[in-house]
């Protein structure tokens, strides 16, 4: 059995966290609009994130990354604006993987030794740090001011005449000059010129990127060869010398003090390059953890065998429970889920909201982040494997604003400088949160310690579904029923993904007593979500009566 803590991660995109300014003016640049801050994370602020229940931070676009702000004064090469998206620029163009992005600094120069300071802070209010790690692409005008001595530039020995080289940091298309299908011209007129065209981060290896591309960004080369007349190819041998920069970056930032890494794009890199340099990694610093954005099912054991303690859970556990939050689907599809990745649950990383997806409660998910509740118990008390939730998530943001290159699309942006409204209320000015962000807040507090300090959340796990499918009391279409149990504690989780008061009985069947060996009796049992007690009889093939909120669920301890 596991006994470590479960894990609660807490994603915030460190630029707009803490913003206090509250112009938000459509495509502001820094001056107009502001931007936050590493030090708006003091021991107040850490403080609050912890008692949600957080176990880990990960702070997002901590990185230099390419921007359309000038930070020329201070030594930092100024990016062309033709191929940076959006005024901040994407945290995922990375133009120097040695550095800090100056927007997060109070003073410019010192941003590395904040960073350090943050670290130190984060790890003194009792909570860990994640940080990216992009290793798939770094934007177009990567150049590093920050890397150690005797350290070489990505590109600064490949040999441009070779489409393809294993020891190319890039790919080229050699003798064209790049040509993106859309204007990068500057504010005098001036368009982006490269010569040779590098491959575009997203595959595209030609020199022709389109508007739709990761055009921002240049693809890097790990020794395989996409373009080979025979088909893809590997070449590992000798090691090529991305694997050798992108670890010795890995081992820089553990050095710092960082706990884990969130890899982006894992899968775009070749799983042997990851079997190589992971154990590399872990054998200077073996209590780092390594989360894998990978959304491929059938790579997944492949990835947790080169090393990755976590993969993202997307298109099993979140677009089930989006489509159930959504209407689309039964709550028992639930049980699916699960069971296409039992054999690796452990490693699976749930989450409902993260930079990427779609908020909750945007008008193209459910409108309202209460409704989806009960997808929160789900995927926090389900199984033993980490959970994770995107600052003002537990606000219920809407993610409806129009804030520049990121139009009105749900999700809020990592393009723009911006304030997001319900972490202003949550986080800078409390005095203006609503009833309804103090109700989801209180409700994520409350979900997520459950999760991390009961006994039975680190202890195994019985799907009821099975016995109940047919009841005429129980509603599998918007119900979904377990058991947690470690030694003599139990949690019987029941939850309801209905508009209505729902009441229901759940039946426990006689496997279940004997694979949690589950006494029988009559017991007092606790709603842990809302401190009332009622007796119960704990019986096999007998039901438990229970009512169940709309939008919400019970957690019966007992």
């Amino acid at each position: 059995m596991m006994e470590t803590p479960k894990i609660i991660i807490y994603q915030v995109f460190t630029r707009l966290f803490g913003n206090s300014s509250l112009t938000n003016k459509r495509n502001g640049t820094v001056e107009e609009n502001g931007t936050g801050k590493m030090n708006f994370f003091n021991a107040k602020t850490l403080d609050r994130i912890k008692r949600l229940g957080v176990s880990h931070i990960w702070y997002t676009g901590v990185l230099r990354h390419a921007t359309k702000t000038d930070f020329s004064s201070f030594g930092i090469p100024r990016q062309h604006p033709g191929v940076v998206k959006g005024n901040a620029g994407s945290p995922y163009a990375i133009a120097d993987y040695y550095d800090v992005d100056p927007d997060l600094a109070v003073d410019v120069d010192k941003r590395m030794n904040e960073f350090e300071a943050l670290v130190e802070r984060t790890h003194r209010a009792g909570l860990k740090v994640i940080t990216d790690f992009v290793p798939n692409h770094l934007a177009r005008q990567y150049k590093s001011v920050a890397k150690p001595d005797g350290v070489a530039d990505f590109g600064s020995n490949d040999n441009v005449n070779m489409g393809f080289s294993p020891q190319n940091n890039f790919y080229y298309c050699t003798g064209q000059a790049l040509e993106p299908q859309f204007d990068t011209a500057d504010e005098e007129g001036r368009p982006y010129h490269e010569y040779p065209a590098k491959a575009t981060g997203n595959d595209h290896f030609d020199n022709r990127p389109g508007v739709n591309d990761w055009y921002e960004t240049v693809k890097l080369n790990y020794g395989v060869d996409y373009c080979d007349a025979g088909g893809r190819s590997n070449h590992f041998s000798p090691i090529p010398d991305t694997w050798l920069k992108m670890r010795d970056i890995l081992m820089f930032w553990a050095g710092k003090g960082v706990d884990g890494f969130r890899c982006d794009m894992a899968e775009m890199v070749p799983p042997e390059f990851w079997d190589w340099c992971i154990a590399q990694v872990k054998a200077t610093y073996p209590h780092l953890i390594f989360i894998g954005e990978v959304y491929n099912p059938g790579l997944y054991r492949r990835y947790i065998q080169a090393g990755f303690n976590y993969l993202y859970d997307k298109v099993g556990m979140y677009d089930c429970l989006v489509r159930i939050v959504k209407g689309q689907s039964w709550a028992c599809d639930i049980t699916h889920q699960w069971q296409a990745v039992d054999d690796i649950k452990d490693h699976m990383l749930y989450f409902l909201e993260n930079h990427d997806e779609q908020r909750l409660a945007s008008d193209f998910i459910c409108g309202d982040g209460r409704k989806a509740v009960p997808a929160l118990i789900v995927s926090a008390l389900l199984n033993r494997n980490p959970f994770m939730f995107y600052a003002g998530q537990e606000f219920g943001e809407p993610g409806m604003d129009e804030e520049g290159f990121s139009g009105i699309d749900g999700r809020t942006t990592i393009f723009d400088y911006w304030t997001v409204p319900s972490l202003y209320h949550g986080y800078v000015d409390r005095t203006r949160l609503t009833a309804h962000e103090k109700y989801l807040e209180k409700v994520y507090q409350q979900v997520l310690t459950i999760a991390k300090t009961e006994t039975a959340v680190k202890g195994e796990f019985f799907d009821l579904m099975y016995v109940n499918m047919q009841s005429a009391d129980f509603d599998p279409s918007s119900m979904y029923a377990f058991i947690r149990k470690a030694g003599s504690e139990t949690l019987l989780v029941i939850t309801n993904f209905s508009a209505t008061e729902r009441h229901c009985k759940v039946v426990i069947p006689a496997h279940a007593f004997d694979y949690l060996n589950l006494k029988e009796g009559k017991v007092m049992a606790k709603d842990l979500l809302t401190g009332s007690v009622q007796p119960i009889t704990v019986k096999a093939d007998t039901a438990i009566e229970a009512t169940l909120p709309a939008y919400g669920g019970v957690v019966l301890k007992f």
